[in-house]
């Protein structure tokens, strides 16, 4: 597990977090431990295509329905 400590979480915390690794870091102050940074699971892939065969599309799903004329 990598600990950092607080002052140095603080001067590079964006970058701390664009490399984020699956096991988190610890935040330490004063060589205790006072915090626990681990990523967020999304998730968001299992969702593509999970409903595939449940939903049905009908009629035109580029048509508003209504009948423009750009002459006028």
């Amino acid at each position: 597990m990598i600990q950092i400590s607080a002052s140095r979480f603080k001067e590079q915390c964006l970058s701390i977090l664009d490399n984020l690794g699956p096991e988190g870091i610890v935040v330490t102050k004063h060589g205790k431990a006072v915090a626990f940074l681990t990523p967020v699971d999304s998730g968001c892939a299992a969702l593509i295509g999970s409903m595939r065969g449940q939903v049905q599309v009908s009629g035109d799903v580029f048509s508003t329905g209504v009948t423009w004329n750009a002459q006028s």
